[in-house]
């Protein structure tokens, strides 16, 4: 059994289970050509690969510097705790960066951090933005971190074959996101 694993910050993923992130901004990897996903992970649910850095921190907005105590649990050196899957409702490609701000209320990243580490980050490729219906595991899962893991990509397989909670949003909320997504920046 394998699962598609996208990486993600330890942080945002708990942002997302919380109901205070809907989006993901990305462009790839320093090992990718650029960010895509996999076809298996269109079709189905993927889940979420917590990692954790010390910048972090300076890196998310102060009014949700709350979620990073309990976010960095989740990626240890030895271990990661999977908590949650999500299925892409929408990718858009942002053709209006000047209007990034605007996806703000969406996400728990600071201005700079947007600016700094997306759209400045390999400035030849376009940043997408992937609004995402999370779901909770049933049971969060712990998985040995092997060096299998290690490397600046976005995806992983790894070997889980989880239990899935409802969704955190609806279908209707996460359309009505996608499209003010695809009004301001698409």
């Amino acid at each position: 059994m394998s699962t598609p694993a996208l990486k993600e910050w330890s942080a945002a993923v708990h942002a997302m289970l919380d109901g205070r992130q809907t989006v993901l901004l990305r462009k790839g990897g320093i090992g990718e050509k650029r960010f895509r996903v996999p076809v298996d992970a269109q079709a189905d649910r993927f889940v979420l690969f917590p990692t954790v850095a010390h910048s972090h921190a300076e890196r998310v907005r102060p009014e949700h510097r709350d979620l990073l105590e309990p976010a960095a649990a989740d990626s240890t050196d030895d271990a990661l705790t999977l908590r949650a899957g999500a299925k892409v409702v929408a990718a858009v490609e942002v053709n209006r960066p000047e209007a990034i701000a605007e996806l703000e209320p969406m996400h728990i990243w600071t201005a700079d951090s947007v600016q700094a580490d997306r759209l400045d980050f390999r400035p030849k490729h376009r940043l997408t933005v992937l609004v995402v219906q999370v779901s909770a595991l049933e049971q969060p899962v712990r998985i040995e971190r092997t060096p299998q893991y290690r490397g600046c990509t976005s995806w992983v397989d790894l070997p889980v074959d989880p239990v899935w909670a409802p969704p955190v949003h609806d279908d209707a909320a996460l359309a009505a996101v996608a499209e003010s997504v695809r009004r301001s920046v698409g």
